[in-house]
Order: C-alpha cells, then sequence, then structure tokens
C-alpha cells in the first residue's frame, strides 16, 4: 500500500500535484468557513449527563428557553457625571433596556467570505434590568446573544450591539461597560489581534531560517510550509466536515490545536524526506531526481506511516474518555494525522520528484560529504561516558520532576492571562460593589415530580436556606417557568465564579443545602460556570486513571512490535514517563509557582502527556533503531552507538526545534490555558529531542549493549538490517545525512 502510494506520486508527479492543490484549497476554505458550526463552545455541554451541572443545563433548555449556544453579558449603566442613579434614571435605563430588546441586531456581512458560506447571526437580543449596585453607583443589565462567541460573525454582531447600546445610552447621559461572556472573549481577540500576526510571522520566519542554515536551500526552506499548508488546510476541511456530517461538536480550542500539531509534524515528515533525498543524490550522482524520489519515499514511506501511527493510536485512546472535550479531541487529531499522513506519502515525494536536485539549489552539499560535526562529538561522549551521562541527565529531569510536589489543577476557565482589557476594567468596577459572582451566578434548578406546580411559597424554605450558606452573597428571588414545573433560584457567590473558592463552594455547601432544604416531590441540581467546573474536575480525574494506562499500553505494544524486542520498550517507557514528569513538574513551577497561578490547566497534565509521550517516542523510535542496525555490524557496541548518534541527531534535532517552535509559538497568547500547554509542548518535545533521544537512550544502550535487544540480541557481523518484512528499519536512513 505504502510503496503503491508513493510510486504513482513519483510517476504521476503533476497530477498528484495539482490535484491537492485543488482539493486542499478547496476542503480548506470550506473547513474555514464552516468550523464555527462544527465547534461548541459551551464547556458543561461536553459533561455526561449523569453529572449534576448537566442535568440542570437539560431543565434551563427545557424549561426556560435558554439555548446550548447562548452567551449571556452583562452590561453596567452609571451616570456619566458619577452620581448616584436617581429612581427617574432607573426608569430610564429600563425602558431603553425594553427598546434595545425591539431593535433587531444585524450581523454585518464579512469581507472575505461568500454569502452562501456565512451563517446569519442577526437576531432580537434579549435585554433584562438585573439589579442596582447598593450604594446605586450603577444598574446592570443581563443581556443574551445566542451563538458561537468564536465566530467572527458572531463577535462583530456583539460589536455592533455593545456600539448602539452605548450610543443610545450616551445619548441620555449614561455611560456603559460590557463585561462576561461574548465581551471578554472580543476584548480579549481584539487586544491579542496585532501580537498573534506578530508571533505567527516571527515563528514562519524563524522555521524557513533554521531550514536555510540546515540546507542552504531557498526551495528546501519554502516548499515545506507550502506542502505542509495545504495538507493541513485539507485535514482541517476533513475534520470539519467529518464533525457535520456525523453531528459531533467539537471543542473550540480544537482547530487551533490541530493547525498547530499538524504544521509542527508536517514539517518533521518533510525532513525525513529531505534528508534521505540528499543522502541519496549524495550517493547516486547519475540517478535522476525522480527515480531517487521514488526509492526515497518507498523507504521513507514506512517510517512516516509508523510515526503518524504512534501518534494516532495515542490520541485514539481518548475515545474512551467520559469527559466529551476529551473524546471529541483525541479523534479529531488523530483523523488530521491520517490526512498529514497521505499528503506525506503523496504530494511530498511528488513534490521531490518535480524540484530534483533544484530542490537544494544553490546549496553544494550534493557534492560532498558532510564533515564530522557536534553530532559525531556527542556519539563520541555518550560511547566514552555513557554511565555518566545517564546519571546527569536522570537528576537533571528529576529535578524538574521534583515541581510535582504540591501541583494543584486549576478548572477555572481561560481568560486574558492579566490582559488589561475594557471588559476586565468593568468586571473589577462590578466588584467593588457587589458580590464577585454576580455576573456569573450559579443556578439552582427545581422541578416538580410529583405532578404539582411549583410556587414561591413552596420554595421559600430552600431560598433561606441557600442564603445562610457561609459565601454565598446574595439569593435572587425565585423564577418559575411558564408552566410552573420548574424554577430557577440564582445564587450569587462572594468569590469570583472562575476560582477554585466558588468550585468548592457550590460543590459543597450549596449542593448540601439544596438537598437537605428542596421541597418535598422536587428534584433539585445546581449549574453555572462554577458548578460545571467543579463536575468537570470530577470527570477528569476518572478520565486519567483510564486514558493514562490504556494509552501506555498501546504505545508499549506498538514498540514492541516494532523493535521486536521486550527490554528496549521498556527503557523507552520508561524515558519518555521521566520526560513527562519532568515537563509537567517544570510547567507546574514556572506557572503554579514562579507566575502565582491557581494551578496548572486541567487539560494540560493529558494533552501534555499524549504529546511527549507518542511525539517523544517516536524520536526515540528513530534513534533506538539505528542504534540496533550498526549493531548488527561487526565491533564494540559503544562504537555503534556513536555512530547511530552522529548519523541520527542533526534529523532529530531540527525536526525538534520546528516542532517545539510550533508548539511554543502557543505560549504567546493570552489564555492561560494555551499558554501552559504552549510552554509545556515545546519544553516537552525540546527533552524528548535533544536529552531523550540524543543523550539518555543511546547513553542507557551504550551501557546495557546488545542485551538492549534481549530476547532477540543483534549477530555482529550478521549484514546490517533485512530488508524484508518492513519492520521499522527505514527511520535510521532517513536520519542519515
Amino acid at each position: 500500500m505504502i510503496r503503491a502510494l508513493t510510486a504513482f506520486a513519483t510517476r504521476s508527479p503533476w497530477k498528484v500535484i495539482a490535484l491537492w492543490a485543488v482539493l486542499g484549497i478547496a476542503l480548506a476554505l470550506l473547513g474555514q468557513a464552516l468550523v464555527f458550526r462544527a465547534t461548541q463552545a459551551s464547556t458543561g455541554e461536553f459533561l455526561p449527563d449523569s453529572y449534576d451541572s448537566a442535568a440542570a443545563l437539560k431543565v434551563a433548555e427545557e424549561h426556560f428557553g435558554v439555548k446550548p449556544d447562548a452567551n449571556p453579558l452583562t452590561v453596567l449603566v452609571a451616570r456619566t457625571d458619577g452620581a448616584p442613579l436617581t429612581a427617574a434614571d432607573e426608569r430610564r435605563i429600563d425602558a431603553q433596556a425594553q427598546k434595545l430588546t425591539r431593535q433587531r441586531i444585524v450581523m454585518p456581512q464579512p469581507k472575505d467570505t461568500p454569502p452562501f458560506l456565512v451563517q446569519d447571526r442577526s437576531q432580537l437580543p434579549r435585554v433584562s434590568p438585573a439589579m442596582t449596585a447598593p450604594d446605586r453607583s450603577f444598574r446592570l443589565l443581563s443581556v443574551e446573544l445566542t451563538g458561537n462567541p468564536m465566530d467572527p460573525g458572531m463577535q462583530d454582531l456583539y460589536r455592533a450591539f455593545r456600539d448602539r447600546t452605548r450610543a443610545e445610552f450616551a445619548a441620555a447621559d449614561l455611560r456603559t461597560g460590557f463585561t462576561a461572556g461574548l465581551a471578554d472573549t472580543v476584548d480579549t481577540a481584539d487586544a491579542d489581534e496585532t501580537r498573534s500576526k506578530i508571533v505567527g510571522g516571527a515563528m514562519l520566519a524563524v522555521i524557513v531560517l533554521l531550514h536555510v542554515l540546515v540546507f542552504r536551500s531557498v526551495l528546501a526552506a519554502l516548499l515545506p510550509l507550502v506542502a505542509v499548508s495545504i495538507i493541513g488546510g485539507a485535514a482541517a476541511g476533513v475534520v470539519v466536515g467529518t464533525a457535520l456530517l456525523t453531528g459531533i461538536e467539537l471543542d473550540a480550542s480544537t482547530p487551533q490545536l490541530i493547525s498547530v500539531v499538524l504544521v509542527g509534524i508536517g514539517i518533521d515528515y518533510f525532513l525525513f524526506l529531505l534528508f534521505r533525498f540528499r543522502e541519496q543524490l549524495r550517493r547516486h550522482p547519475e540517478q535522476s531526481g525522480r527515480a531517487a524520489a521514488y526509492e526515497v519515499a518507498g523507504r521513507v514511506g514506512t517510517a512516516i506511516t509508523c510515526a503518524a501511527l504512534t501518534i494516532v493510536a495515542a490520541f485514539s485512546t481518548l475515545a474512551v474518555a467520559t469527559f466529551g472535550q476529551f473524546r471529541v479531541l483525541g479523534p479529531a487529531i488523530a483523523v488530521s494525522v491520517l490526512v498529514m499522513l497521505l499528503g506525506s506519502l503523496t504530494l511530498m515525494p511528488a513534490i521531490l520528484a518535480v524540484t530534483g536536485r533544484r530542490m537544494f539549489w544553490p546549496s553544494r552539499a550534493l557534492k560532498r560529504e558532510p564533515r564530522a560535526g557536534v553530532a559525531a562529538r556527542t556519539g563520541g561522549l555518550v560511547a566514552r561516558r555513557p554511565l555518566t551521562l545517564v546519571l546527569a541527565s536522570v537528576a537533571l529531569l528529576g529535578a524538574l520532576a521534583a515541581g510535582l510536589a504540591g501541583m494543584r489543577v486549576d478548572y477555572g476557565q481561560s481568560g486574558s492571562g492579566g490582559e488589561r482589557t475594557a471588559s476586565a476594567a468593568t468586571a473589577a468596577e462590578i466588584a467593588r460593589a457587589l458580590p464577585a459572582g454576580v455576573s456569573d451566578p450559579a443556578g439552582v434548578f427545581v422541578t416538580a415530580s410529583d405532578g404539582g406546580t411549583l410556587t414561591a411559597e413552596r420554595l421559600g424554605g430552600l431560598s433561606r436556606a441557600l442564603a445562610s450558606v457561609g459565601g454565598v452573597g446574595q439569593v435572587a428571588p425565585p423564577v418559575l417557568s411558564p408552566d410552573r414545573l420548574a424554577a430557577r433560584i440564582d445564587v450569587f457567590p462572594t468569590a469570583d465564579s472562575h476560582g477554585q473558592e466558588a468550585r468548592d463552594l457550590v460543590s459543597g455547601p450549596v449542593r448540601d443545602a439544596v438537598a437537605a432544604h428542596r421541597p418535598k416531590g422536587t428534584e433539585a441540581h445546581v449549574g453555572g460556570t462554577a458548578a460545571i467546573f467543579s463536575d468537570i474536575a470530577s470527570a477528569v480525574d476518572k478520565d486519567l486513571k483510564v486514558v493514562f494506562p490504556v494509552a501506555a499500553a498501546l504505545i508499549a505494544l506498538i514498540l514492541f512490535l516494532l523493535l521486536r524486542s521486550l527490554l528496549a520498550p521498556v527503557v523507552l517507557m520508561l524515558s519518555v514517563g521521566l520526560g513527562f514528569a519532568a515537563t509537567l513538574g517544570a510547567s507546574t513551577l514556572v506557572f503554579q509557582h514562579a507566575a502565582g497561578r491557581p494551578g496548572v490547566d486541567f487539560s494540560l497534565p493529558l494533552v501534555l502527556f499524549l504529546f511527549v509521550v507518542a511525539l517523544g517516542t517516536d524520536y526515540n523510535i528513530l534513534i533506538t533503531d539505528r542504534i540496533r542496525e550498526e549493531m548488527d555490524r561487526p565491533g564494540p557496541a559503544r562504537a555503534a552507538v556513536a555512530r547511530a548518534v552522529r548519523h541520527t541527531a542533526p534529523a532529530i534535532a531540527t525536526a525538534g526545534l520546528v516542532l517545539a517552535l510550533s508548539f511554543g509559538s502557543l505560549a504567546a497568547s493570552p489564555g492561560s490555558a494555551t499558554q501552559q500547554i504552549g510552554f509545556a509542548t515545546g519544553l516537552g518535545i525540546l527533552l524528548s529531542a535533544f536529552l531523550l533521544s540524543i543523550v539518555l537512550v543511546p547513553a542507557l544502550a551504550a551501557v546495557l549493549g546488545r542485551f538492549l535487544w534481549w530476547p532477540v540480541r543483534p549477530r555482529p557481523g550478521a549484514g546490517g538490517p533485512a530488508p524484508a518484512g518492513g519492520g521499522h528499519r527505514a527511520p535510521e536512513r532517513v536520519m542519515t545525512g
């Protein structure tokens, strides 16, 4: 299958390039236009129905008309002269709120998207008075707009509503402020727009410069980016299309994460091809570029396939998670990696076949063998001092892993990471006069299960019990549904709803009070942001206990099948496990202890485990397979390790730098969760490439010698690797040169 694909790609390269160009660009455009129809911004929707906050969401949808994509936000209205509001001011504010409810907000038409691909979000906003501050310094309005908050069209709709609201209240000598929900999202996006462009441009520039330095060629620097962009766009389109066809909703962060993953691994795969292609042209100057591309693609195709399937297998284990955000993330990345694999076996070989030796112009590297450099000296050091390097590497990784002591997991939403936006300023003004959770209350939803109806008097005992709970600043009067079969009681905590204190409050005392004081013949559930993330904490804890061992066992099985050894997979899994612990420990030191964050983001341990273990294992497979081939030859085992490091280290180092840069660019994001994922994965890839794959694993191989491959040890002088049977022999050839 692999040979058939690569043979067709190199035999008819222009057809393959044209097909990928058309399909890739078309799928990329469709994916970009439809992605927000396939994503779900409400984290609570990913919880299983068995959780209390998920049940509360269903009551809100069924009895109060709350839509899954509803975006509540808060509008602050105050006098421009700073004086306290009068009764007349309050009446004028409430009248203006009613007027806004009757005014349809028209979504501006995007300029860069065809109208037939645009989902029109024009709507009538739901605006209602909420409360007045005790010192009468402002009055709050509750607003609801429906739509995906990550959709640029939805963000434009909010801007139109904000500008109209601001203008109409200004005409009455009243100022406005907007916070929570869409206001936070839009203000953060506006503040981050310039930074994102600068970081993205800088990352691409550094990657191009790195390729220029390695290959001394403009084409070798630019073509990988072009190819990966086309394949990545197609992959994103396939993922979005699959989600829409199956009805599966993706998490809002999934498209960005997929993009970063594909850029990193796609360029890695192209690098594997380029290194081997250059070596082939050096050794066979008489061979045509198309013939060399055919031979290289056939050999390297196995290596790339094994590397991609390792990642696919690792992320597929997320399908067993109960938390929906994880359950859809794994298959989405797996599908996108499979598309990247298809492009690596077809489009990339076709580009090599068309360019031939011109790929490396104007470099003269094809006319001479490279001199021994840093890689050769590193290999020699590993062979001479393996035990010292093992102890030093383990000590360094252990020191970083010590940061895990006292690690806390933060289940709050990623905010602006300290960005001083207009929304944040409005939230701070509200918090000075009202409980911190006033803009995002917890909701107690009560439903009648005895066939009767609910009344305010019947719910009075529950309201009084909730008001007496420590940490509750205020309890709103019950709001009955139109059929009087359900009621909502808003509970305003004194702590920020996104913080641990609020989560502890709703998951403990509030739920205890609800269980003890709900009226007979009713069911009650606690919802809201704090309750949702409290339940997410429980779901994630359960998932981690399942996904970690399943993923580790599956990766170990793949290593056993590829390396045909019992001891080598154990050595590799222990090394990547130590690398994972070191990376998570370092992230804890940086974000929790140094930066003062509440803890590491709840998704970080799982995402980091999968990326560091899966991608780090790929690099380890490449070096160990080359070590095995070298040990098949006559001579001491340590000399074989030195040769393996010399020939393999340059490409592993280059690939690791590219992948680390791709992930590291996320660290510049204002969102705390994205920052942590970018920093941690970038650091983890660097540790995997430079410390584990180039130093620790070869040093362990030098210490253990040929016993590493027990029970089937290499036979010195057996004539090198057997070409038949596939196995995993191609990677070492890829990494030479």
